[in-house]
C-alpha cells in the first residue's frame, strides 16, 4: 500500500494558509483571486519601481571585478533551477573556465558571509549552495548581499574568472553581465499566472523580454511561448541510486521487491521526485513530502527497510550517522543547445575556452 502524507517536523511546519495559497497558484480559486488581486497589483508596482530605481541609477548597484552570470527565475521557486546551475557550471569548467558560485544560502542559520569548505554544513551554507559546491567542486560563497559574497569569494579564490549567481535575478544591487531565467514548461501555456500573493510570480512575464536567455525546464514548452530570441530546454536525467554513507555503493533496485520502501523529499515539487522513482520501477510504500529547504534529521525518517532521499536533502546529514538504509537518487540537467557556449559567446570569452 502506498501511503502519501505531508510530514512536518516541529521546526518545519507549513502553515495551512500557505498550503491553500500554493494550491491556489496552480488552480486559481475565484474567491481567493478576488481577495488577493489588489495585493498583487500593489506588489507589481513596488517590484517595478525597485527595478527601475536600480536601472536608472537612483539606487546603487555594485560591479565585481569578474563577469557575473545570474541564473534565476520569476517564479517563487519550484522551477528546477538548481540542476541547471550545476549543469552550467560543469559545462563552463569543461571548457577550461575557472568558475565560482554565489548564492543567498536560503535556510542557513547564520547571516554572515560564508565561503564554503570541506567542513561546511547545510546550517552554514544552505542546502542548495552546499549541494552545488559538492556536486561541481566550484568555489562557493553565500551571503544575503550577493556582492559581499562575491567579494569574499574572489578574495579567497583570486584565480576565479567568472561567477555564476545561483538565483538573484531580482537582486539588483549586484550588476550582472548575463541574465538567464528558468521557466517551467508546465506554465508556458498558462494565461492565469499572476504576481505574489495572488500568483507565484516575483516579477511579471514581461520581465522575460529583457533577459539574455530563457531555459524551459521539465518538458516541452507551449508552441506560443517564445519570450526570448535565445531559448534553451532542460530535461532531467536520473542517475544510479547510491548509499548515503558510502556513495560508491550502487543500489540494486531489484532487491527492493521484498522490502518496504519509503521516499522523502524536502523540495518545492516532491511529487516529481516520487514519480521519478516510480518510473524506475520502484514501488513506494510511503512517501513523505517536506516543505522546501526543511530541516531534516535521522529521527524524521520513516521506518522502512530502505529510505530514498534527494541529493538536496542528503547534504543535511552529517557523516558518521548510522543510516545504512538510506539511499540517494542523483539527478542532472541536460540543456540544449549548449548553454555554457552561449554564455561564453555573450561575454566574448569563447576564444579563451579550451
Amino acid at each position: 500500500m502506498d501511503i502519501s502524507l505531508i510530514h512536518t517536523p516541529k521546526d518545519a511546519r507549513m502553515p495551512k494558509l500557505h498550503q491553500i495559497i500554493e494550491r491556489h497558484w496552480q488552480r486559481p480559486n475565484p474567491f481567493l483571486s478576488f481577495l488577493l488581486k489588489p495585493l498583487s497589483k500593489l506588489f507589481a508596482k513596488i517590484a517595478a519601481k525597485r527595478r527601475d530605481d536600480f536601472v536608472s541609477g537612483r539606487l546603487k548597484s555594485e560591479k565585481l571585478s569578474v563577469p557575473v552570470v545570474v541564473v534565476g527565475n520569476i517564479h517563487a521557486g519550484g522551477t528546477g533551477k538548481t540542476p541547471i546551475v550545476a549543469a552550467l557550471v560543469s559545462g563552463l569548467q569543461e571548457k577550461g573556465i575557472k568558475v565560482g558560485i554565489i548564492s543567498r544560502g536560503y535556510g542557513r542559520k547564520s547571516k554572515a558571509v560564508h565561503v564554503l569548505n570541506a567542513a561546511s554544513r547545510a546550517e552554514d551554507a544552505g542546502d542548495e549552495p552546499l549541494l552545488l559546491f559538492r556536486k561541481t567542486g566550484a568555489p562557493t560563497a553565500v551571503g544575503s548581499s550577493r556582492a559581499e559574497a562575491g567579494r569574499a569569494l574572489l578574495a579567497a579564490h583570486p584565480d576565479i574568472g567568472l561567477i555564476v549567481a545561483d538565483d538573484g535575478l531580482q537582486h539588483y544591487a549586484l550588476r550582472r553581465d548575463v541574465e538567464i531565467a528558468v521557466f517551467p514548461a508546465a506554465d508556458t501555456g498558462r494565461t492565469d499566472l499572476d504576481l505574489l500573493p495572488n500568483g507565484g510570480l516575483r516579477e511579471p512575464l514581461s520581465r522575460l523580454d529583457s533577459v539574455d536567455a530563457v531555459v524551459v525546464s521539465g518538458g516541452q514548452a507551449d508552441a506560443s511561448f517564445a519570450p526570448s530570441e535565445n531559448m534553451f530546454h532542460s530535461s532531467i536525467e536520473t542517475g544510479r541510486i547510491y548509499r548515503l554513507n558510502q556513495p560508491s555503493e550502487i543500489l540494486d533496485t531489484g532487491r527492493l521487491k521484498n522490502q518496504t520502501v519509503a521516499a522523502v523529499a524536502g523540495i518545492a515539487k516532491p511529487e516529481r521526485f516520487f514519480d521519478s522513482l516510480r518510473n524506475m520501477g520502484i514501488t513506494l510504500n510511503q512517501t513523505v513530502a517536506l516543505p522546501d529547504h526543511a530541516d531534516i534529521a535521522a529521527a524524521d525518517l520513516p521506518n522502512a527497510d530502505a529510505v530514498i532521499i534527494t541529493e538536496k536533502d542528503a547534504v543535511k546529514f552529517s557523516a558518521g550517522l548510522n543510516l545504512n538504509h538510506v539511499w540517494v537518487l542523483p539527478v542532472c540537467a541536460i540543456i540544449e543547445p549548449d548553454l555554457a557556449e552561449f554564455v561564453l559567446e555573450q561575454l566574448g570569452l569563447a576564444e579563451e575556452a579550451v
